[in-house]
């Protein structure tokens, strides 16, 4: 009997007003890996009507002009015209100190900067080895950023999200029932000619790219029929709210903490990072068809308090087999994973946009050769 489901995630665009904090925290520990790449960073931002906000722990000796830093990253995002009332011109509040004393101790030990659980999730739906959904909504909101950039649809603003709905057959994708995209553009234009033109130039193309159709019917533009007013003056935004969209899109568990401006010592970030690169290997070298890895640590713990593996059934092996496999790939201490994926480098400013996983230019997507 064939069984048929579906399952819907969704992702935002880069202009997003959470996306924007990402964007400007994760800048900024670039900046600070760049000169310094033991400094230690934890800095959150807000942006709402007017208003930038930059705070947090910064403990290094990097020399960093967190309101430049900010300024560019609004101004690269689209937010370069006052009339939205928040843009690269709004006043910019910074307030950043050292890191706690207490929780540096347990660092300089090369323990976990925090506490928590990380998850990280591979399965056989895409090429990424990453969920279809999620892949689908990443891929539609990258498009949508692109065709306002390019202004090929000029009159886009620097705003949005996408949601995708899937339809598998016996846990297998087979088509896409669903599209809703949430777009703000220039008053001059109605919402029927902005609905088309998004179909034509971003969903019929990117649905095509992985394999599916899709018809006019089954895609929403806009629901409250009209989005002019975007960006932070309508939506105030804030680092890390969108760990959902930064993970697996709700298809696989989700730990406690967001990812955005944390330097590689808080596992919250390295722990989920390590977590994915394992359950990638897994899959990839045909050991499980759904792998799920769970750690957990906690402030100064050298080793993760939590180890382990689900493969849903899917797996070719035994657990003594897997386990083995998993301590070959990667020494899930935190100086392990911080040495053994490279975690000291300026490369964090990419992943504030599109999910930090499912992309292959980052370490924790790469297959490990054995």
């Amino acid at each position: 009997m064939t069984k048929t489901t579906t399952f819907t995630s969704e992702s935002v665009c880069a202009g997003h007003p959470d996306k924007i904090c990402d964007s400007i925290s994760d800048a900024i520990l670039d900046e600070v890996l760049l000169q310094d790449p033991f400094g230690r960073v934890a800095v959150e931002t807000l942006v709402t009507y007017r208003r930038v906000i930059i705070a947090g722990e910064v403990t290094s000796s990097a020399k960093v002009n967190f309101e430049q830093i900010a300024r560019k990253q609004i101004s690269k995002l689209g937010y370069n015209n006052d009339k939205f009332n928040f843009s690269d011109k709004s006043p910019v509040l910074v307030f950043v100190h050292h890191q706690s004393a207490e929780i540096a101790r347990g660092i300089l030990n090369s323990g976990a900067g925090d506490q928590g659980m990380m998850f990280g999730f591979a399965c056989r739906e895409t090429e990424s080895l990453m969920p279809m959904p999620i892949m689908i909504a990443h891929s539609l909101a990258g498009k949508i950023d692109r065709v306002r950039e390019e202004k090929i649809l000029h009159y886009l603003r620097p705003d949005g999200k996408t949601q995708v709905t899937v339809e598998y057959k016996n846990g297998k994708p087979v088509g896409v029932s669903k599209v809703i995209l949430a777009v703000p553009h220039d008053e001059k234009y109605d919402h029927k000619s902005v609905a088309e033109d998004l179909f034509s130039n971003v969903v019929a193309p990117v649905i095509a790219d992985f394999g599916f159709k899709i018809k006019k019917i089954d895609l929403v533009v806009n629901g409250a029929g009209v989005w002019h007013k975007g960006g932070p003056a309508s939506d105030t935004g804030l680092t890390g709210r969108k760990i959902v969209v930064d993970t697996y899109g709700g298809y696989s568990k989700v730990g406690g903490g967001c990812f955005s401006g944390k330097d590689p010592t808080k596992v919250d970030r390295s722990g989920a990072y390590a977590a994915r690169f394992i359950a990638k290997n897994i899959v990839s070298h045909k050991l499980a068809d759904r792998a799920e890895v769970r750690l957990a640590y906690f402030i100064g713990a050298k080793k993760p308090i939590m180890q382990e593996v689900e493969t849903f059934r899917t797996a070719k092996v035994s657990d003594k087999i897997l386990g083995s496999f998993i301590d070959k790939i990667l020494d899930t201490s935190v100086s392990g994973i911080i040495n053994g994926l490279d975690l000291r480098r300026p490369i964090y400013l990419p992943t504030s946009a599109y999910g930090h996983f499912g992309r292959s230019e980052f370490p924790w997507e790469k297959i490990k050769a054995l």
